[in-house]
């Protein structure tokens, strides 16, 4: 692969003034947790679908696809404290093997059971869950539920309190996200384990189970509640915003606010009961005229205006006693079927010294108690036996392996597929040759901005159906172009003469996507980057689908081909499991395929590795024909051929440790 500029030839370049470069949005458009969004008009069938999608796509994003296996918890229940009408004792269980969930349990005393359960996440006090103060009180709010008739579990968020001791909060990296690991995901199963906790218990009545908690736990008040149906009642206090996502590492998962907000996550808990706590001093100033009536918007849909409601207090950032006794009312009504919020005022109580409340107060961790090095390889290690169990041996279990792993890999990649109607498609004048015609384009999709220079060879000696290939190299179409004669390379002189249409494109930041001074860079300084825009590679995968489209649109083709040249065969073999390409070609680039480091290096995608890397995107394109070269000793085939073999289609894959030259890839590619 040549490094060198080349030459400006004509069958090269979309533009014929150097000085021009694509107008794609994406480079300019970067998303952050700060920008002012638009809640979109949705119709209840657009709705529907949305919130399907994005459900798989947050768990995804948190490492939740396939679901982890719900392990014993090993609870363990002590230090108990009798007051004159509530109980309060200590918790810890395993939410994962040597992962602990810490906190504490407050239960009705005096009162008939069983009652309603409630998960309390808190959120960023200075104190965690044993702030006491005048803006925010935790053991207040749980001893006045307690009070009510609840059994109420208040757990850590992860690196604070008793978790502190374990994890930091600061838990994660780019290494982790391959993985689907981050302090957010941690923080999203451990509320799922929480509620698992509470059903355990025999005084709890599984079928009436809330959530609530303020700011940083607002947040994991509405993520919890959006991909959990087991809570019945929600009130993420002080936290869904237009124009404020979540300022914390463990608000930002990797992926997860790629075309959405907190708007359409909160609109998840529809039409399931939800109170919007907003404060009149922090982002939420907006929520009676913004972001509530965009939910309820959802709400309506369902018939269901009357189960959301919005209260905002006239305070700053808060979880105070005003916005407290607005949720004790909102539970009540829902919870213990009581319409009269003046049941539901807050009484004054005592919170217990520190000591009495903390798990590890004199008591050490537990001997497995891991540590963030050994959790990461814990859950490693669990992630790839998952992806083993569902290793496909027969046509039943490949469709079950695409239907789940590949749903994940789509949600890893955030791709989607366009149908030729989404495409806007600009021609640019063609180049006659005595053989062939090369068309000039711009190929996009419709409202997102996208942009890829594209030439179209079509034979002139051709029927009026033919085949199409598209041919990606990772410098951009021009390096298919001979920088000394200017004439198309060997592939695509062989293609032409078989009668085959070629397409070549450059996919994002390469080729026309470069200034003619320099190379061209996204800004991917903002904080939490990944968590709002897709990566550079995830884009390109995205271009080449989008080229596919564009090409299986054309009624004059018959059948669609790929080919990835180098790094671009990488990009290739992850789009090719989403198309209708027919025969693949991927120069894998000798990529070692099971090392995280090289991954960060060429495909820093979050949770790729998670959703099955290319073991899921070879099994994907299983049984189509498949050819895969260049693998040196590293990119790992023995899963694909395995698959293919359960296929009964191993005639259909060819790999090759060594590159295919240019006559050998026509070749197969013309069968």
């Amino acid at each position: 692969m040549s490094n060198t500029a080349p030459s400006r030839h004509e069958l090269a370049y979309v533009f014929t003034d150097s000085s021009q470069m694509v107008n794609d949005a994406r480079i300019d458009n970067v998303r952050d947790l700060n920008k002012t969004y638009t809640f979109p008009v949705y119709t209840k069938r657009e709705w529907l679908a949305t919130a399907a999608a994005l459900r798989e796509h947050i768990l995804v994003s948190n490492g939740l696809m396939p679901m982890p296996e719900k392990t014993p918890l090993n609870a363990q229940i002590f230090g108990r404290i009798e007051r004159e009408d509530y109980t309060v004792e200590k918790v810890c269980f395993e939410a994962y093997p040597g992962f602990f969930t810490t906190g504490n349990l407050y239960r009705p005393k005096g009162k008939v059971g069983p009652f309603p359960g409630i998960v309390s996440p808190h959120g960023h006090w200075g104190r965690g869950r044993l702030e006491n103060s005048e803006s925010g009180s935790v053991p207040g709010r749980c001893i006045n539920f307690a009070r009510q008739g609840y059994v109420i579990f208040s757990y850590d968020m992860v690196g604070r309190c008793d978790s502190g001791e374990q994890i930091d909060h600061q838990y994660g990296g780019a290494r982790e996200a391959l993985w689907g690991l981050s302090l957010m995901a941690l923080q999203l199963w451990n509320g799922i384990r929480s509620v698992d906790f509470l059903e355990s218990l025999p005084d709890v009545d599984t079928d009436r189970i809330g959530c609530t908690g303020a700011s940083g736990g607002g947040t994991q008040a509405f993520m919890l509640t959006a991909i959990d149906d087991r809570i019945k009642v929600s009130a993420p206090v002080n936290m869904i915003s237009a124009h404020m996502q979540g300022g914390c590492l463990c608000e930002n998962a990797p992926n997860l606010r790629l075309d959405v907000t907190n708007m359409e996550i909160g609109a998840m808990m529809a039409p399931r009961p939800l109170l919007m706590v907003s404060a009149t001093g922090d982002w939420t100033a907006n929520t009676p005229s913004v972001e509530y009536p965009a939910i309820l918007s959802i709400y309506a849909h369902f018939n269901a205006e009357d189960k959301i409601h919005q209260v905002q207090i006239d305070a700053g950032h808060n979880y105070n006693k005003e916005s407290r006794e607005a949720v004790y009312a909102w539970f009540g009504k829902w919870l213990l079927g009581e319409d009269d919020p003046t049941q539901f005022k807050e009484v004054p109580f005592e919170v217990e010294a520190d000591e009495a409340l903390l798990v590890f107060h004199d008591r050490d961790l537990p001997p497995h108690a891991l540590n963030a090095a050994q959790l990461t390889r814990s859950r490693i290690e669990s992630a790839e036996k998952q992806l083993a169990e569902r290793r496909p041996t027969g046509p039943d279990d490949l469709e079950r392996f695409r239907e789940e792993m590949g749903t994940a890999l789509r949600h890893a990649l955030a791709i989607q597929n366009p149908t030729p109607a989404d495409l806007n498609v600009e021609q640019f004048g063609s180049i006659e040759k005595s053989e062939f015609t090369a068309h000039r384009l711009l190929i996009g999709r419709n409202g997102v901005g996208d942009q890829l220079p594209a030439m179209l060879f079509s034979p002139k000696a051709a029927g009026e159906k033919r085949p199409a290939t598209l041919i990606v190299h990772p410098e951009g179409k021009a390096h298919l172009i001979d920088p000394e004669t200017g004439d198309a390379m060997r592939l695509i002189v062989d293609l032409l003469a078989a009668g085959q249409s070629v397409l070549t494109v450059d996919v994002f930041l390469t080729g026309e996507h470069q200034s003619a001074d320099g190379k061209t860079e996204r800004d991917d300084s903002v904080r939490y980057f990944t968590t709002y825009n897709r990566t550079d590679a995830a884009l390109r995968v995205q271009d080449i689908l989008t080229a596919l489209a564009y090409l299986t649109g054309k009624a004059e083709v018959s059948a669609v081909n790929l080919v990835g040249i180098g790094e671009a065969g990488l990009w290739s073999l992850l789009a090719a499991g989403f198309a209708d390409a027919d025969r693949i070609v991927a120069d894998v680039n000798a990529f070692e395929s099971d090392n995280d480091a090289a991954y960060l290096q060429s495909l820093p995608v979050p949770s790729i590795r998670r959703a099955g890397d290319f073991r899921t995107a070879g099994t994907l394109v299983t049984p189509r024909h498949l050819l895969i070269h260049n693998t040196g000793s590293a990119f790992e085939t023995d899963w694909i051929a395995d698959v293919y073999q359960a296929a009964s289609a191993a005639d259909r894959l060819r790999t090759e440790t060594q590159a295919v030259s240019s006559e050998g890839i026509a070749e197969w590619l013309l069968g």
